[in-house]
């Protein structure tokens, strides 16, 4: 037959886009339970494997923690499809409620307009513009990373399906009497103008400072001493706190205190909320702007006075002077009108942890308004029941200490943003006062009989995480009882960032059992973040990220997958920049070229059938080492160490197939005879088919445009004419690789006396390449080897292997001694010693200038950590660094006596 001609330079510009437009085309990310799934008809397994993914931000662009993420899921869907599993992976977006608006907000900004220019129904409708172009965006990168997902389910969290059942969900938990409405005190973000949940504020170590200050007695008797961060804020104080048992204030408990500047009278209290250690021991109370003051108040039944607007500044319960300024602003005039009163005692300098937005990184109030919640205690309960019977589990097993730390302190969850981007709270208010409730709009009052002109919708929006926390089950159309939902539900494995175990994990394990009884998947896999090599979060700030379009525009979507792939270790971040994607391009381009010398020694050549009593020791070996890496594979990503299995195939196929295997078969090609390289090339095939199988689920571009190019239907017909085989793969796929078969373990592949031999066989060409770079000597000069077999050992497979040592070594001949010849250096290993022979083929003069070099070198360290040893470092450094240094100098002094030993030999 002809040779098959893979280009010379691996470019994945010309068949990524083209394969994944096929892959789409033919439907190959469709279950295999859809009818219209090219696999249907070959549909064995009945086994579900579902996930959903993520649903990136619409108006967001995919950052390299997505690409991360989507690497991760895209691995294991492929992984399970070619399992046989009727697998599904549903995309979708979020609609992202805050983050969406400002963008939109930003854009009328540049107009010179803003939201209430245009009306709540056109501002909405720009909305909806600006989100089918960004979706459309988002969704070619998702393409270009490529993403096995089934796109004929691609869902939004505000498309028509979503809203009904987020609808559904806030009627029916207001129906249970687990939604509310209630004055309390949120986190409010005056930029976004809206309340935030708690897990919505991100807490950073701010430079402030501790002000301290004097309140007069009401019967002019002294003074009292508090302290505060926020002295513009005491205009709200409605009570000083002391502790019960304080016994300095035992006596203070009832008296009066003026406020200062207004004079106003507020009570000392007695609460055990106060810290007698810290500060004065006397706290001011200002329930409407501090978390912890609002439960005091609640205790104490106080007044609540809110000092703010909407938009952070100061309301009109602060002397006029004050209205309208900033927090800071406002501060720094307190401050000078304190010290001009003679009420301001000093500052003291420190830095304090503050809330920010999560989206804008504006500072978050603490702010006093009517808000819908969520009781969240009923629900956690049910959640950590669901972890505890084993229905949940997380992988790494660590992250269960922060699900369940969390559900067991929840709080309830803030659900109303005071936005127009998102789903509309269905509830309406009659004139009359009554509250409706409703999953259809009202037509009217059912207390007064008013009809819809005297009901007013609530105008708050619900919190986007209120429809993402229902992404498993809507998606698959819940509340109605579809097809997909009976399949496909619950999910399968959830594969997310640490980051939003709050946000999203834990809310959508409460919303799976609270609607659905059932958790809404099994496994919970948890990576770590992508970060530069400095460890440090990337950002737009700190100028450190990476976009992955570029990646894959510079070295290919399969390197910046396999790259992410293979560092992805359980429990830990990765620390990448640009140049660790060499690292994948580089696995790539070896795939391509050895692909390459396959495809191109079929030239006149006749493939044909091969039996497994006709295969060679060599050809053995490699199907049990292929079996190995199939069974590794398997093993690491049913239990999601994607590292671990990207390793796996990774030395398989470069160390072991490539480096070893390929190599070897070229004694056949020289010296073999015309049938015997027909039979070599038809094995070599059927190893490589196999291979790119094993391969697909972490490259899968690459591996599907060499799988294009082979010889598939002779192979075939070639397997199906050896009869019966154990050792030679069985399978007769001809079709896309996406949707091919995933290797399995068989066990009769495996023989442990081959593996034995091969493993000694490997050792002795280790033990000889690691003195020819020891010694220096030039990888394309040939030497000459004596070997010292110990009999009985599996080392005497060498004196059946002679020629395969030679060429994998790089010798010229190699004899066999019963002691070590004179002029020599020598290795151990099991069951052998290697002696490179000192003769014309070496360059005695260079070798000796070598080893003299790295002894005087290895001498002074020696001399240096003896002296380090002996010293001050040796008796107070910690144990485990001066037994490291001591293990150090242990191997150097071993080195020396190794070079000793050769000089010696040299001279």
């Amino acid at each position: 037959m002809k040779a098959i001609e893979l280009e010379k330079a691996y470019n994945p510009k010309d068949f990524e886009d083209r394969i994944y437009n096929e892959w789409v085309e033919k439907g190959c990310f469709k279950p295999a339970s859809d009818k219209d799934s090219p696999v249907h008809s070959q549909k064995t397994s009945n086994i579900k494997y579902t996930v959903v993914i993520p649903p990136p931000n619409v108006t967001g662009v995919l950052h390299m923690g997505h690409g991360l993420n989507n690497t991760l899921q895209d691995v294991v869907v492929r992984y399970h499809r070619m399992k046989g599993d009727d697998t599904l992976w549903i995309p979708g977006t979020d609609h992202a409620g805050i983050a969406t608006q400002n963008v939109v907000e930003k854009q009328l900004k540049k107009e010179g307009k803003n939201r209430n220019d245009l009306g709540r129904e056109a501002f909405t409708e720009r909305t909806w513009e600006v989100t089918h172009k960004h979706h459309d965006i988002i969704v070619k990168q998702q393409k270009k990373l490529g993403n096995s997902v089934d796109w004929s389910r691609e869902r939004f969290t505000y498309d028509e399906g979503l809203s009904k059942a987020v609808r559904d969900v806030f009627v029916t938990l207001y129906e249970r009497g687990l939604m509310y409405k209630g004055q309390y005190l949120v986190n409010w973000c005056p930029r976004c103008g809206t309340a935030l949940a708690d897990d919505e504020v991100e807490h950073e170590d701010t430079q402030g400072a501790m002000y301290h200050i004097y309140y007069n007695y009401a019967d002019g008797s002294g003074r009292i001493e508090v302290a505060t961060t926020r002295p513009e804020t005491f205009f709200g104080d409605t009570a000083v706190a002391v502790n019960p048992d304080d016994e300095r204030y035992k006596n203070l408990i009832g008296k009066k205190v003026l406020l200062p500047l207004i004079n106003k009278e507020i009570p000392i209290i007695a609460d055990s909320y106060v810290d007698k250690e810290f500060g004065t021991g006397m706290v001011k109370i200002t329930p409407a702007h501090d978390p912890n003051d609002w439960e005091v108040g609640k205790r104490h039944n106080l007044e609540v006075i809110n000092l703010l607007n909407p938009d952070g500044t100061m309301n009109d319960n602060v002397p006029e002077k004050y209205r309208g300024l900033k927090p800071d602003a406002a501060r720094k005039l307190v401050i000078e009108d304190l010290t001009e009163s003679g009420n301001f005692k000093d500052e003291e300098k420190m830095v304090h942890s503050v809330g920010h937005c999560y989206r804008c990184h504006t500072v978050v109030e603490p702010y006093l308004s009517y808000q819908w919640f969520v009781k969240m205690k009923p629900l956690a309960e049910k959640a950590l029941k669901a972890w505890k019977d084993g229905e949940v589990v997380f992988f790494p097993k660590k992250w269960e200490n922060t699900y369940t730390h969390w559900l067991e302190n929840i709080r309830d969850w803030c659900v109303s943003r005071q936005i127009w981007w998102g789903h509309r709270i269905p509830a309406w208010y009659c004139d009359c006062g009554e509250t409706i409730v409703s999953r259809e709009n009202p037509v009217k009052c059912p207390k007064c009989g008013a009809d819809a002109s005297h009901l007013r919708q609530d105008p708050d929006v619900l919190d986007t995480w209120f429809s993402s926390w229902l992404w498993p089950f809507s998606t698959l159309g819940w509340p109605e009882n579809t097809g997909d939902l009976k399949n496909f539900y619950p999910t399968t494995a959830l594969v997310t960032a640490y980051d939003i175990i709050f946000f999203w994990v834990s809310r959508m394990i409460m919303a799976g059992l609270e609607f659905t009884g059932k958790a809404p998947f099994h496994d919970i896999y948890i990576h770590g973040l992508v970060r530069d090599k400095q460890g440090r979060k990337m950002s737009k700030s700190l100028g450190n990220g990476i976009d992955p379009l570029d990646i894959i525009d510079q070295y290919g979507a399969d390197a910046l997958k396999f790259t992410l792939t293979y560092l992805c270790a359980q429990g830990q971040d990765i620390l990448i920049d640009n140049d660790s994607f060499k690292f994948g391009s580089k696995f790539c381009n070896k795939v391509w070229n050895a692909s390459r010398y396959i495809l191109g020694n079929l030239e006149g050549r006749n493939l044909v059938p091969v039996k497994d009593e006709e295969l060679t020791e060599l050809d053995k070996w490699i199907f049990a080492e292929l079996n190995s890496a199939a069974k590794n594979a398997r093993s690491a990503l049913d239990s999601y160490r994607y590292n671990d299995a990207a390793s796996s195939v990774y030395e398989y196929f470069w160390n072991t197939f490539c480096d070893w295997y390929v190599e070897a078969t070229k004694l056949v090609f020289w010296h073999g005879t015309e049938e015997q390289k027909d039979r070599q090339v038809s094995v070599l095939l059927n190893v490589l088919e196999e291979s790119l199988r094993l391969l697909h689920p972490f490259i899968p571009f690459v591996t599907e445009e060499i799988y294009s190019k082979l010889p598939l239907a002779q192979i075939v017909e070639n397997r199906k004419a050896s009869g019966a085989q154990k050792i030679l793969p069985n399978e007769t796929y001809t079709g896309l690789l996406v949707s091919a078969p995933y290797p399995e373990y068989k066990v009769e592949r495996d023989d442990v006396k081959i593996n034995a031999r091969f493993a000694a066989l490997k050792d002795v060409v280790r033990s000889v390449r690691g003195i020819r770079v020891e010694c220096g000597v030039n990888p394309a000069d040939k030497i000459n080897l004596a070997l010292l077999i110990e009999k009985g050992s599996a080392a005497e497979v060498c004196t059946e292997k002679t020629d395969m040592i030679q060429l994998l070594a790089g010798l010229s001949k190699v004899e066999f001694v019963e002691s070590k010849p004179e002029k020599s250096i020598g290795t151990v290993g099991s069951g052998f010693e290697a002696f490179i022979l000192l003769d014309e083929n070496v360059n005695t003069e260079q070798l000796l200038k070598h080893f003299n070099k790295d002894l005087e070198k290895d001498k002074k360290d020696a001399e240096r950590i003896e002296f380090k040893l002996n010293g001050k470092f040796g008796q107070h450094a910690p144990a485990e660094v001066v037994q490291a240094e001591r293990d150090n100098l242990a191997e150097i002094k071993r080195r020396i006596e190794k070079l000793e030993s050769y000089i010696a030999a040299l001279n």
